[in-house]
């Protein structure tokens, strides 16, 4: 069966069908409201055209027809967020709206605490896990007014980038259900993907937000490092660790964000930075802009589809801003930062036999990796890290912002990943610099495989220049159609 012609540029980039087809969505012009952006569910809600409960009604039935195939719920909460849901029409036929996103359906990935909530991080060590406090982003979410619909599965303990490795089975890619959806915040992206939920929260340490948000055809946006707070979210590197959003659109991406920045002061990580409505951003001038292309190491050795991509995106991009030109990064070597944070969090669990049994042994493999990492070369890699996140701002002196292929590689096979850990340098390489410079970078869809699989743009701003970034990746996604196409 063939995918539906979407544009010339799809021929270029080898759209074609496989065994789930493409099919383009038209906003409003269905009865289905799962198919509403953030923005209209939002517009409809306040105007009193729809109703939060009949909204979280809709996503609890697409999770309970879909969720089995693709196995992106840990915990689905229905009872509480027909009850939220409920709770907040009763405030909004009063006058009472708390602002966009108030009524909205959304997830959290499954390591983001939630009080009374089990939160596993998909680990059997945590499978019985209830914290007793919100994370501070699920504290602004609820007041923001968000329906939360349950926890997301992921890859264990943030740890890799397939989410097949995890306590309670694989999840699945929606495009193609044989495939990862990339990780560590797989379950966040096949959700949004499948339209289980307006949005969700994921977390990035090396590419966890923004892989599976290519790889499964969404927007996914990591911010400037500590814009907003990781306290409460089981940690993987807090020197690297980001949460973030990710939505079927840039848009609805710059409304959860500015719902979850804001200075924390037990979270040592976070940074007190002005408050800004990113949604207002997004409708920003780029035509001004200078594109810089770090070609190494970003354009090497790509799949030849994803370079086909990339090559219709820049092209693109060209005619829209006033320059694309080449620069270079400076280096940003923090890998044994990385490894000894993660060992520093999991040393008393491995070091007590029962527990350490608990974990999966690729998992465990990886976090005992840390143990090798002498204090001393801890110490010089955060050195290392300090000056990459200084000096990456000369490169802004050339650029406005940045532009490289997501990921360089397609997704696995979700049985090859079980049977032998795919590379995660060939998954990683692409997105890890910019945890390491602390920067703020966003995936948006930019074309597809012939096997009908999607791929990704990443788009990176200077620190604290998130407007910038949503102002050209909504002005990219405007001239294309690639955000507009579903799994079938």
């Amino acid at each position: 069966m063939k995918s539906k012609s979407i544009s010339r540029r799809s021929l270029i980039a080898g759209a074609v069908g496989s065994a789930l087809v493409a099919v383009t969505r038209v906003e409003g012009q269905t009865s289905d409201p799962t198919t509403l952006s953030i923005e209209e569910a939002s517009r409809r809600i306040r105007s009193r055209q729809l109703s939060s409960l009949d909204l979280t009604r809709a996503y609890l039935a697409r999770i309970e027809r879909l969720n089995p195939r693709i196995n992106a719920f840990i915990t689905v909460t229905a009872a509480q967020a027909l009850e939220q849901a409920a709770a907040l029409d009763k405030e909004m036929a009063a006058g009472r709206r708390r602002g966009p996103l108030h009524g909205i359906p959304i997830a959290l990935k499954d390591n983001i605490d939630t009080a009374g909530i089990r939160t596993t991080a998909a680990s059997a060590l945590f499978a019985d896990r209830v914290p007793k406090e919100d994370a501070p982003v699920v504290t602004k979410l609820r007041a923001a007014g968000v329906v939360f619909l349950g926890k997301l599965n992921m890859h264990e303990f943030a740890y890799g980038g397939t989410s097949a490795i995890t306590h309670f089975g694989p999840v699945r890619n929606p495009w193609n259900t044989d495939y990862c959806p990339g990780g560590s915040s797989g379950g966040s992206a096949a959700a949004v993907a499948a339209r289980l939920c307006a949005a969700a929260l994921g977390t990035d340490t090396a590419a966890s937000i923004r892989m599976p948000a290519a790889f499964c055809g969404v927007t996914g946006m990591k911010a400037t490092h500590g814009l907003a707070s990781i306290r409460g979210i089981i940690p993987l590197s807090e020197s690297h660790d980001h949460v973030g959003p990710l939505c079927r659109s840039v848009a609805d991406c710059a409304l959860v964000l500015t719902a979850i920045a804001g200075f924390d002061p037990l979270d040592p990580f976070s940074i007190d930075a002005p408050l800004v409505n990113y949604a207002e951003a997004t409708g920003g001038a780029v035509s001004r802009l200078t594109i810089g292309i770090p070609k190494e190491p970003f354009f090497a050795d790509l799949d030849p589809e994803i370079a086909a991509a990339a090559e219709v995106a820049i092209a693109l991009i060209r005619k829209m801003t006033r320059a694309v030109k080449d620069v270079k990064l400076p280096p940003a070597e923090t890998v044994p930062a990385l490894l000894a944070e993660i060992f520093a969090y999991h040393s008393a669990y491995v070091a007590d036999p029962e527990r350490k049994k608990l974990y999966h042994p690729i998992t465990l493999q990886r976090i005992l990796d840390g143990a090798e990492i002498p204090l001393p070369a801890y110490v010089e890699a955060r050195r290392k890290m300090t000056i990459a996140r200084n000096t990456v701002s000369s490169v802004f002196d050339q650029a406005d912002l940045l532009m490289t292929p997501t990921t360089m590689a397609m997704p696995d096979k979700v049985a090859d990943a079980l049977a032998k850990a795919p590379s995660e340098l060939r998954l990683i390489r692409n997105t890890v610099p910019f945890n390491s410079f602390g920067i703020p970078t966003i995936s948006v869809p930019c074309g597809f495989s012939r096997a009908g699989l999607p791929i990704g743009l990443q788009i990176t701003g200077p620190r604290l220049g998130e407007a910038r970034v949503f102002a050209l990746a909504r002005a990219y996604e405007q001239a294309t159609e690639w955000h507009r196409r579903e799994p079938a």
